[in-house]
Order: C-alpha cells, then sequence, then structure tokens
C-alpha cells in the first residue's frame, strides 16, 4: 500500500513534468507514447516486483489474438482470454498466496487492464466490421476504425497516468489526448448551418487538480482516523448481535460501511487528479464557461452519499466501470441484461465468495428497486411536500439497502457474509422476492425517459451528465468520423 501512495504521487509530479516538457505542441506522439509507456511499465515494476510482467504479458497476447483472428471474431477471443487471464491470476493469487489481505496487488491493474483490453476490441470490432446503422450512437462515437499499432497499444494499457489505479478511458480519447489534436465543438447558428470552431488554447487543469487532491487527502484523513473505530466486522460480532436493537444495528450497519468508502474516494480520485495533470480528462466547459475535467472521472461523492435509489448509487460509484461493463454487456446481451452484467461484475472482481454473494444479492435489490420506481413512485410526485418526504425514504431505505447488499464484498468469505445476512434473518432478500412477486416487473426500454419529469433534482442533473459524458468523444483521423463524433458531441452539450 506504501509503494501504491508513493508510486501514484511519484505519477503525478511525471504528469506535470509531461504536461510541461512533453507537450503535444513540443513533440511527437511518437515520443509520448514511448516516455509514457516506459514509465508506466517502470512504475508497475517498482511497486509489483516482476509481477508486473503479467501486465505486458496479457496485453501482448491479446494483441496478437487481435491480429490473428481478425476483426470479425476477435472481441469473443480476446474478451475470453483477458477475462481467463484475470481469473486465473487472481485464483492463484487469493488461493496460494494471500487469501483475505487487503494489500496492494497485481491483479488490481490487470483489472483495468482487461477492462481496455475487452473494449478496445468491441470498439474495433464495431468500426471495421460491423455496419454503422447497426450501432448505437454511443457505439458509433466509440467506433475505431483503424488496427492500433503496437506501441499505441501498449501506452494505452500500460501509461503511468492510469496503470496503478486506472480509471478506464476510450481508446479514442487517450489518442487525441497524446496526438493533441484539438476539441472541436459545434454551434448551430440560427439559419440551422452549423459553424465549426477551433479550440487554440489547452484549459488549464491547475484548479481541478487542487481541488481533487484536496479531496483526497480529506478522505485520506477520515480514513485513517474514523474507519478504523468503525470495523464493518463488528456487525458480526456476537455481544453486538445480542445487545443492540434492530435500529442501532442497521444505524451502526449505514455508519460503517459509509466509513469504508473513503479509500476508494482517495484511490479514484488521485488517479483522476494524475490523469488531469497530465492534460488529460477535459470534457469541455459547462454553460457558465467553466472547464470540466471528468471526462474519465470514476465517482460522484455528493451523488453517492445522497443516492435515493439503487441504480443512482451504482451510476455513480466506480462510473468507468458501470460503463464498460453497459458497453461489453448490457448493451449486447441477448437474455436477462441485468443478470448477466451482474454475473460478469463478480468475475470481474474476483473469486472471493463474498463477491459473488454481494452480486447475486445486488440483483434481487435492482430489480426489487426497478419494480418499485415502475409502479409506485408516480404517486408521491405531485405534491413538492408529498415527494420530499418520499426522496427522504428512499434515501434512507436505499443507503441500507446498499449497506446490507455490500457487507459480504467486505468481509469476502462465506461463513461470516451468511452469519450475518442470517442475524437479519435475510430480510431484504425476502423483502426484494415479495416485492418482485407483487409488482409487476416492466421491461426497461433503454434510453427511456418515461420517468424523467418526475426524478429527483439531482438524479436527473446526473442522468444529464452521464449522457454529455457518454457522447462525448474525440475526432478520429478521417474526415467522416470527424464530422459524425463532433455531432455526437455538439448534440450531447445541447442537452
Amino acid at each position: 500500500q506504501v509503494n501504491f501512495v508513493v508510486c501514484q504521487l511519484f505519477a503525478l509530479l511525471a504528469a506535470v513534468w509531461f504536461r510541461t516538457y512533453l507537450h503535444s505542441s513540443k513533440t511527437s506522439p511518437f515520443i509520448r507514447h514511448v516516455v509514457a509507456t516506459l514509465l508506466g511499465l517502470y512504475l508497475a515494476l517498482f511497486c509489483f516486483g516482476w509481477y508486473a510482467l503479467h501486465f505486458v504479458i496479457q496485453s501482448g497476447i491479446s494483441y496478437y489474438i487481435m491480429i490473428v483472428i481478425g476483426v470479425e471474431n476477435m472481441h469473443k477471443y480476446c474478451f475470453v482470454f483477458a477475462l481467463g487471464y484475470l481469473t486465473v491470476c487472481q485464483i492463484t493469487r487469493v488461493y496460494i498466496f494471500d487469501y483475505g489481505q487487503y494489500s496492494a496487488d497485481f491483479s488490481g491493474p490487470m483489472m483495468i487492464i482487461t477492462q481496455k483490453i475487452t473494449s478496445l476490441a468491441f470498439e474495433i470490432h464495431d468500426g471495421m466490421f460491423r455496419k454503422n446503422e447497426d450501432l448505437t450512437p454511443s457505439q458509433r462515437c466509440l467506433a475505431v476504425r483503424r488496427m492500433p499499432s503496437l506501441l499505441e497499444y501498449l501506452s494505452y494499457n500500460c501509461n503511468f497516468m492510469g496503470i496503478l489505479a486506472g480509471p478506464l478511458c476510450s481508446y479514442k480519447d487517450y489518442i487525441t489526448f497524446i496526438e493533441g489534436r484539438s476539441y472541436q465543438l459545434q454551434q448551430s447558428e440560427a439559419n440551422g448551418k452549423e459553424d465549426t470552431k477551433y479550440e487554440q488554447t489547452d484549459p488549464s487543469p491547475n484548479i481541478a487538480v487542487a481541488q481533487k487532491l484536496l479531496i483526497c487527502g480529506l478522505s485520506l484523513l477520515f480514513h485513517m482516523t474514523v474507519t478504523k473505530t468503525l470495523p464493518v466486522e463488528y456487525n458480526i460480532d456476537d455481544n453486538f448481535r445480542a445487545t443492540a436493537s434492530w435500529p442501532v444495528r442497521f444505524f451502526y450497519l449505514y455508519v460503517s460501511l459509509m466509513a469504508a468508502r473513503p479509500k476508494y474516494y482517495f484511490a479514484w480520485t488521485l488517479a483522476d487528479a494524475i490523469n488531469n495533470a497530465a492534460g488529460f480528462g477535459f470534457r469541455g466547459y459547462d454553460k457558465n464557461g467553466v472547464t470540466c475535467w471528468d471526462l474519465i472521472s470514476n465517482l460522484r461523492i455528493q451523488q453517492i452519499e445522497f443516492s435515493t435509489s439503487f441504480k443512482m448509487f451504482l451510476d455513480n460509484w466506480n462510473i468507468q466501470t458501470a460503463l464498460w461493463l453497459k458497453r461489453v454487456c448490457y448493451e449486447r446481451a441477448t437474455f436477462s441484461p441485468t443478470i448477466q452484467t451482474f454475473i460478469l461484475s463478480a468475475i470481474w472482481h474476483g473469486v472471493y465468495p463474498g463477491y459473488y454473494l454481494t452480486f447475486l444479492t445486488g440483483v434481487l435489490m435492482t430489480l426489487a428497486a426497478r419494480a418499485i420506481r415502475n409502479n409506485i413512485r408516480h404517486y408521491f410526485v405531485e405534491s413538492p411536500a408529498v415527494k420530499l418526504c418520499y426522496d427522504i425514504i428512499t434515501w434512507m431505505a436505499t443507503q441500507v439497502a446498499i449497506s446490507y447488499t455490500v457487507v459480504p464484498f467486505v468481509l469476502l468469505s462465506v461463513k461470516p457474509s451468511v452469519t450475518f445476512y442470517s442475524s437479519c434473518y435475510f430480510c431484504l432478500h425476502i423483502a426484494s422476492i415479495l416485492v418482485l412477486l407483487v409488482f409487476p416487473l416492466k421491461r426497461t426500454q433503454k434510453g427511456s425517459k418515461k420517468h424523467e419529469s418526475v426524478q429527483p433534482v439531482w438524479s436527473k442533473k446526473l442522468e444529464e451528465e452521464n449522457l454529455l459524458q457518454k457522447n462525448n468523444y474525440s475526432t478520429t483521423n478521417n474526415s467522416f468520423s470527424q464530422k459524425e463524433e463532433v455531432t455526437c458531441r455538439y448534440q450531447a452539450l445541447k442537452q
């Protein structure tokens, strides 16, 4: 863990140097690719020793598969190989070396590399094999129209900005950053014509980086002081279960799981700050002309802590992973996309039994929450006062449900997880099943906005930001793709 933090702080300094002295206006993309890759591999070697070779092996074999198999089926073979290689490494680490250890390990970066390998394979398949009209708008914007070189591929997977903690980014956004291509925004004039304007200077990330480093400091302070006094394991303490009342137990469940989150806030926000310090992560300007450096941000803390639905929490927690799951699984699943997505998420996270208990429970919670929202929410949105009460109740229910669901994720093993659930008499499991039996579960229409007008203010704003982020992609090398992607970006900014 110390190595990890030291390497990330070094990466932060290297990012400032990279942006200052190796700016795209001063050096070639080739040099930027080489330096980013070598620095990334050095950090990996320093932090994980020779286990870092797994990063190169996994990336190298996946690239070989892409070249040999061809664009028609390579996405399937890359997906199976990358996820299988990751799983083998996780099994080896967990069951042979250090079961239950929370220390930073080499499988963490491999999880991010696996996301990048599979994402790029699907993006190349979409761009070089599938017909343009068969793609969804987001797939069309992300589609890669040419095969990356080996250097570009290694740089994307192993660059120093994201090799240790990510976050995942699209290949096209990364290449645009390395090559220094200007952001292009189209503005519609009153007569319907389109005027393309080019941003001549790069906006400064200094304020965004400073703000994120402040969040990192506060999160680390909270983790080192409060988290230790509120261990999640105390939820299964025999004396606590025997003496505490149900309200006290549920309150402690909530605060103990809330106290477990700042370490993720610290790691993900620091990773985001490193990318921003290098000049990567600029999404555009908001309606007030303020720069937005959240193109690859991995979480929104305010929306997490004030979530009023299970989906709202998941949409703001580990954002890039949620987008990856949506792009490679949910949008392409032929049946039960929700169940398939949760299963993939469990496999990707690792081989601890607690992960599978968490994600299987998550399936029930998600379906039940969706059924409740679709069937009863519209009765409580006419009056502002009633709606406020409804939002408060759903916030409390969501926080308890999230805490209840993720306990096995923290406890890892079957026995303590079952001990916790049995001490609660599996109450939320049973409640979720009853909800699904009582309320009809409407089929989710992707992209539907049926209930948009009745969402909480922060939820509606979140979905608008998500739509902006999903469609805010950089330009490609050919003029047709440039026009198509600029249109995607412009439409998102209008919304």
